[in-house]
């Protein structure tokens, strides 16, 4: 299954920032190419579907559009690179990718915030805090 993608590589380095900006999208476009092979490899379809790993990709891109160094986003491309081919060849489990990629998203609220447990435990925390 590997095989029906085409193998990804970054080339050496962006000239410019529109330069790299372009880099971007061409691999946004490989990633949602390569998102029915993911489907299929590990069997997400009971728990996420393909819009919702395109939209989890967007985000995961948008997260450093802050970022103006041609440098910086050559090396932001080659780790996305090489993480979209670790797991179109299977080297990841599915647990991994549920975890890092879509339950990982759902509950982003802190462990601090939330309001569980007994009230033995509230106050214990709240006097062992400086």
């Amino acid at each position: 299954m590997a095989s029906s993608v085409k193998y990804l590589r970054v080339p050496p380095n962006s000239a410019s920032l529109a330069e790299a900006r372009r880099r971007v999208f061409e691999f946004f476009k490989t990633a949602c190419r390569s998102i029915p092979t993911i489907m299929e490899i590990y069997h997400l379809d009971d728990v996420v579907t393909p819009s919702q790993l395109r939209s989890i990709v967007a985000s995961e891109i948008r997260k450093n559009a802050q970022v103006t160094s041609p440098k910086v986003i050559d090396m932001m491309l080659f780790k996305g690179t090489e993480e979209l081919n670790l797991i179109v060849e299977h080297s990841k489990q599915r647990h991994h990718i549920l975890g890092q990629y879509v339950l990982g998203r759902e509950d982003s609220q802190d462990i601090g915030t939330k309001e569980q447990g007994s009230e033995f435990l509230k106050n214990f925390f709240r006097s062992n805090y400086f």
